[in-house]
C-alpha cells in the first residue's frame, strides 16, 4: 500500500454534518406529492440545525438529482433558497453515480480554493416521473412522449438494463443460488444494522407539508422493504439469468446531504473534530456493451492497481447494487468474499431513488469506518450507458488509520 495517496489535500468530510431522508418506494409516500428539489433543500435546512451546522456556513451548493423536476431550470440556486440561503451552485447528473459524483466535486471545489465549505444535496422522486415530448426530426415517428423513469430504464444504448444484469450472469457464468444468497444476506444485514440503532444515527424523520403547511405525511421508513426468507428467494420466478424480483432493487425517492469543506472549516464544523475523513482516489470505466453489472468491478480493479492498494487495505466497502448479480460478480473476480461487504445497508434492499443512492451509500460507509476506529472506505457502483464509478476515502481517528 502506498502512504499519503491524496486527491484533493486541502478538501475533508466534516464528520456528523451528513444526513439523509429515509428512501421509500416510489408511490407509497407523501414525496410522491411533492416537488422534490423544494423539498430536500427544506429538508437539508432541518439536517442541518439537527448537526447543530449553521446554515450561514455554506458558501456554495452542488446538487445532484436525474429526474426532472419543477422549476429545475432555476438549479442550486432556487434549493439554497429553500434552505434558506442566497448562494451560489450548480447541478451534476450522471444517472446512478449522480450522487458520487457531487461529493467529487465538491473536494475539487474545496481544493481549488474557490470556498471553504460546500454542501452537497443529492435527491429524486421516482414517483410520478414527468413525461417529456421530443421532436425527432430524423424519424420516421416525428414526435415522441417519454415517461423519463420507466421508459429509460427500459432502454440502453445497446439494450434494456435488466438484460445487461442477465448478459453479465452469463459471461461469468454465475450461479442462480450464489445470488440467491447474497440477496436473502444482504436483507438480512439491513435488518441487523435497523435493529441495532446504527440506521438511526443517518436517517433523519422528515415531514412532508403541503402548500398551506398542512401535513401530508411523515417520512421516517423505508418504506417497501420487506423481510425475506431464503426459501422465499429461491421460488421467485427468474426473469433472467439469476434475476428475480428478490434479486434486484426498486425505484424509490428521497434526499441525502453532507458536506465538503477546508482542514480549518471542517474542524470547526464537526461534532468529533479528531475525525478526519479524506478523497484518497476516484476512478471510472465503461465496459462492453449491454454488460453493465461487471463496470464497477472494473473500476475497483483499474483504481486499486493506479494508487497500489490491495482489498486488504479496506475496511469498509459499500456497492451500488442494483443487481445482486454486481455483487456476485465482484466476489468472484476480485476473490472477496460477499458477507463482507455492504455490513450495514445497501440499496438492493432500500432502494434506489438515483440521485442520492451512492451519497446515502457512502454516509453510511463513513459511520461504519468511525465504528471500526478508522479504515479506508470503498465505494463503488455501476450507471447507465455500461458505467462503473469507485471512490476511496481514508477515516483516521486520533492519527490512526487501517
Amino acid at each position: 500500500m502506498k502512504e499519503n495517496v491524496e486527491m484533493f489535500p486541502k478538501a475533508r468530510i466534516p464528520y456528523g454534518t451528513w444526513g439523509s431522508s429515509f428512501f421509500p418506494a416510489w408511490q407509497t409516500s407523501a414525496l410522491a406529492e411533492v416537488n422534490i428539489g423544494q423539498f430536500a433543500g427544506e429538508a437539508m435546512n432541518r439536517i442541518l440545525g439537527i448537526r447543530k451546522v449553521p446554515a450561514s456556513e455554506l458558501q456554495y451548493l452542488i446538487i445532484g438529482s436525474t429526474v426532472p423536476w419543477h422549476w429545475k431550470f432555476w438549479n442550486a440556486p432556487l434549493v439554497a433558497s429553500c434552505l434558506g440561503r442566497r448562494i451560489a451552485g450548480f447541478h451534476v447528473e450522471q444517472a446512478c453515480a449522480t450522487g458520487l459524483q457531487a461529493v467529487l466535486l465538491a473536494g475539487a471545489e474545496v481544493q481549488a480554493g474557490s470556498n471553504d465549505v460546500v454542501g452537497v444535496l443529492a435527491f429524486d422522486r421516482t414517483s410520478d416521473s414527468p413525461v417529456g415530448v421530443f421532436p425527432e426530426r430524423r424519424a420516421y415517428q416525428r414526435t415522441m412522449a417519454i415517461s423519463h423513469v420507466w421508459d429509460n430504464f427500459g432502454f440502453d444504448p445497446a439494450t434494456a438494463m435488466m438484460v445487461t444484469a442477465g448478459n453479465a450472469a452469463r459471461k461469468h457464468r454465475l450461479d442462480r443460488n450464489e445470488v440467491d444468497d447474497i440477496a436473502f444476506c444482504r436483507y438480512q444485514q439491513y435488518f441487523a444494522a435497523k435493529a441495532s440503532g446504527f440506521l438511526d444515527r443517518l436517517l433523519v424523520p422528515l415531514d412532508v407539508l403541503n402548500v398551506q403547511g398542512r401535513l401530508l405525511g411523515r417520512i421516517d421508513a423505508d418504506l417497501g422493504v420487506r423481510k425475506l426468507t431464503l426459501d422465499s428467494v429461491r421460488q421467485m420466478r427468474e426473469l433472467d439469468a439469476c434475476v428475480t424480483t428478490g434479486t434486484q432493487t426498486h425505484a424509490s425517492d428521497g434526499m441525502s446531504t453532507l458536506l465538503v469543506a477546508s482542514p480549518e472549516k471542517a474542524r470547526e464544523l464537526s461534532s468529533r473534530p479528531e475525525i478526519v475523513i479524506q478523497f484518497v482516489a476516484k476512478s471510472e470505466v465503461r465496459t462492453h456493451p449491454s454488460l453493465m453489472p461487471e463496470a464497477p468491478t472494473l473500476a475497483v480493479q483499474r483504481l486499486l492497481d493506479r494508487i497500489g492498494f490491495t482489498l486488504a487495505d479496506v475496511a469498509v466497502i459499500k456497492s451500488h447494487n442494483p443487481f445482486a448479480i454486481n455483487d456476485a460478480i465482484f466476489s468472484k473476480v476480485m476473490k472477496y468474499d460477499w458477507s463482507k461487504m455492504n455490513r450495514t445497508g445497501c440499496s438492493l434492499v432500500w432502494g434506489h431513488p438515483q440521485g442520492p443512492t451512492l451519497t446515502r451509500l457512502l454516509i453510511e460507509g463513513l459511520e461504519e469506518a468511525v465504528d471500526l476506529g478508522g479504515g479506508h472506505v470503498l465505494l463503488f457502483g455501476c450507471a447507465a450507458g455500461d458505467v462503473g464509478i469507485a471512490a476511496l476515502f481514508r477515516v483516521t481517528e486520533g492519527g490512526a488509520s487501517k
